[in-house]
């Protein structure tokens, strides 16, 4: 995990999960993402994407080569508030 995970607050990371379970749903579906997870490349990083946890709780990723055919790899860079933007 990130370091950023550390400074959430258990409410914070109880959020984050739900997130993270919607997200491999959806991915896994292959049907793209639910859009309460406001899933996005970040402006200025075409390779960087972000989604929303909470109303200020983001997280950015990339994707990564493949490590099982057919499976998409998410590679997890920030975990965090609006703050993560700043070194996506």
């Amino acid at each position: 995990m990130p370091r950023d995970r550390k400074g959430l607050t258990a409410a914070q990371k109880a959020a984050f999960l739900v997130a993270v379970a919607q997200f491999v749903t959806d991915l896994r579906a292959g049907q793209g993402f639910r859009r309460g997870l406001r899933v996005k490349t970040m402006q200025g990083h075409p390779d960087i994407w972000e989604l929303t946890w909470a109303p200020d709780g983001r997280a950015t990723f990339s994707y990564g080569e493949p490590v099982q055919d057919g499976d998409p790899h998410i590679v997890r860079r920030r975990i965090g508030t609006h703050e993560i933007f700043h070194r996506p």
